[in-house]
């Protein structure tokens, strides 16, 4: 029986700091106020098997994976201050030199999730899936996306 090269799973967390505000919340919430984000990005696929290749042996080189999401996630959001974009009234004060960004949707833990995971995705190789986005806003609360439940 020839060996099968089997599918494996590599995870990377990435850290960053992040505020917002969620306007239709009827709690605390509602006003301006920060997170230490964790997010925990996991992909799958083969092993590369091609001697002389950097990769050999790896699904993707952490380095890669670190580098596509802190361009594309980390060093966008870092110290930004993310709102929905009827908040541009609420919020008339806004300086545009502060690094505020304005969503369609609402700036909760789920919604962001669901933007970072988009974008990861369309970024990463074709022989490599993303299989699972975690985003942790507080020690004890956080949101996660499942390729599986998501086909």
């Amino acid at each position: 029986m020839p060996f099968r090269s089997p599918t494996i799973r590599i995870t990377k967390q990435f850290h960053f700091e992040m505020a917002h505000a969620l306007s239709d919340h009827n709690g605390p919430c509602k006003n301006i106020h920060g997170h230490s984000y964790i997010l925990t990005v996991t992909v799958a696929g083969k092993p590369i098997d091609h001697n002389g290749n950097p990769a050999n042996g790896m699904v993707i080189d952490f380095t890669d994976l670190k580098a596509l999401v802190h361009e594309h996630i980390v060093s966008v959001f870092d110290h930004t201050l993310v709102l929905h974009e009827s908040d541009r009234t609420r919020f008339p004060n806004m300086q545009r030199e502060e690094k505020v960004m304005y969503f369609p949707f609402p700036p909760t833990c789920e919604m962001l999730l669901i933007h970072y995971t988009q974008t990861i995705a369309k970024h990463l190789p074709a022989e490599v899936s993303l299989q699972t986005t975690r985003l942790t806003e507080t020690a004890t609360s956080y949101a996660e996306w499942h390729a599986e439940e998501n086909l």
